[in-house]
C-alpha cells in the first residue's frame, strides 16, 4: 500500500469511506454526484487492503480540513490560520489552508455573509446591476431579500433578471468584483468556474422578500421575459408549502379544487400534507378521496404535478385577490 504522501485524493476518499464504514458512507454518497460516486465505488472495490498508519494518517489530516473550515465558519480565513498555526505549527498550518481551499472551494464573499445588511446596501446600492446580482446570488437569501427590497424600484427587476439567467461566472470576474469589496480573499477564490445564481436562487431570494417588491419584480419580468418568469412562478410555492397555510385559508383553497382534481394531487404527496389536507374536509369527503385514491391505481408523475399545480395557482390567485395570506419572509403587514 502507497503511503500517504503518495495517495491520490480519491485513493484518499475511499480509505476514509473504509474506515467510516457502510453506514455512514451510504449517507456521505447521498450528497454526491453520480461520476463520483462510480469512481469512488470503483476505487474502494479496488481497495484490498490498508495498512493501520495510513488509515490513522488520511483520518487525521480529514479531521484537520475539517476543523480548519470550522474555525473559516467561526471566524474567516486568518482566525483559522492563527489557531491552527498554533496547533500545527506555521507550515503544517499552510498546508492545511490550502487543502481547504483547494478541495472545499470556500465560497468567495464570505465576508459579507457577517456584514451588517444596512452597510452592505449602502455599500453597493449604486454598483452595476450586475455586481449587485452576482454579490447577491452568494451571500444568504435572507440578507439577499433586504438588499433587493431596499433597491430603487427600477433596479429590482433587472437585478431579478440577471441573478435568475446567471450560470457560470469566471473567477477573473469574482475577484475583480472582491478586490472591491475585501482584497483579502481573493487569492482564496477557486480557479473552477463556480457555479451560482440560476432559478432556484432569484426564488429563494423572492420568498424571503415582502409581498410588494415580489409582485413589482414579477410583473417587469412578465413583459421583459415572460418564460423566465413563468418558471420562477412554478417554482416560488410548491404544493407541499400548502402545511404554511392556516386552517380557514386551505378550506377556502380546497372549495375551488374539483374532488378527482385532489384525489391526484394527493397520490404524490407525503402523509402529513395528506393528514392536513383530510383534517379541513368533512369527514364524508374525507373518506370519499381516500377511496378514490385507493381505486385509482398508479398515476402518471406528470398527472399528479400537473393536478399540484392547479393547486398552486389557486392558491396564487386568492393571495392576489387578498382572500388569503400566504406567510413570507418580508414585511408584509399584519392583519388582525
Amino acid at each position: 500500500m502507497a503511503t500517504k504522501e503518495e495517495l491520490t485524493g480519491i485513493q484518499k476518499a475511499a480509505i476514509l469511506l473504509i474506515a467510516l464504514g457502510p453506514e455512514n458512507s451510504a449517507n456521505i454518497f447521498k450528497h454526491l454526484k453520480e461520476d463520483e460516486i462510480e469512481s469512488l465505488t470503483l476505487e474502494i472495490a479496488n481497495t484490498r487492503s490498508i495498512a493501520p498508519a495510513a488509515k490513522d494518517e488520511v483520518i487525521e489530516e480529514f479531521y484537520q480540513v475539517c476543523l480548519a473550515q470550522q474555525y473559516i465558519v467561526e471566524g474567516g480565513i486568518q482566525y483559522a490560520k492563527d489557531l491552527l498555526e498554533k496547533a500545527l505549527g506555521v507550515e503544517h498550518a499552510k498546508t492545511v489552508i490550502g487543502k481547504l481551499t483547494a478541495s472545499l472551494q470556500v465560497r468567495p464573499f464570505e465576508f459579507v455573509r457577517k456584514t451588517d445588511v444596512t452597510q452592505l446596501l449602502n455599500f453597493i446600492q449604486d454598483e452595476h446591476p450586475q455586481t449587485i446580482a452576482l454579490i447577491l446570488a452568494y451571500i444568504p437569501a435572507k440578507q439577499a431579500a433586504y438588499v433587493v427590497s431596499a433597491l430603487p424600484a427600477e433596479k429590482q427587476a433587472d437585478v431579478a433578471r440577471r441573478i435568475a439567467k446567471m450560470d457560470r461566472t469566471s473567477p477573473d470576474v469574482i475577484r475583480e468584483v472582491e478586490k472591491v469589496l475585501e482584497r483579502k480573499l481573493s487569492s482564496l477564490v477557486n480557479q473552477d468556474y463556480t457555479i451560482v445564481g440560476g432559478v432556484d436562487a432569484i426564488v429563494e431570494i423572492l420568498n424571503s422578500v415582502d409581498r410588494g417588491t415580489e409582485k413589482h419584480i414579477m410583473e417587469n419580468l412578465d413583459i421583459d421575459e415572460p418564460d423566465l418568469a413563468d418558471e420562477i412562478r412554478k417554482k416560488m410555492f410548491v404544493f407541499e408549502d400548502i402545511l404554511t397555510l392556516d386552517d380557514k385559508s386551505i378550506q377556502r383553497v380546497l372549495r375551488e379544487i374539483e374532488n378527482n382534481e385532489l384525489a391526484v394531487a394527493l397520490k404524490g404527496t407525503n402523509e402529513e400534507v395528506q393528514n392536513v389536507i383530510f383534517k379541513n374536509l368533512s369527514k364524508r369527503l374525507a373518506s370519499m378521496i381516500q377511496e378514490d385514491m385507493e381505486f385509482m391505481g398508479p398515476v402518471r408523475l406528470k398527472d399528479v404535478e400537473d393536478a399540484q399545480q392547479k393547486i398552486v395557482n389557486v392558491i396564487r390567485r386568492l393571495e392576489d385577490s387578498g382572500e388569503i395570506i400566504v406567510a413570507r419572509g418580508g414585511g408584509d403587514e399584519v392583519i388582525v
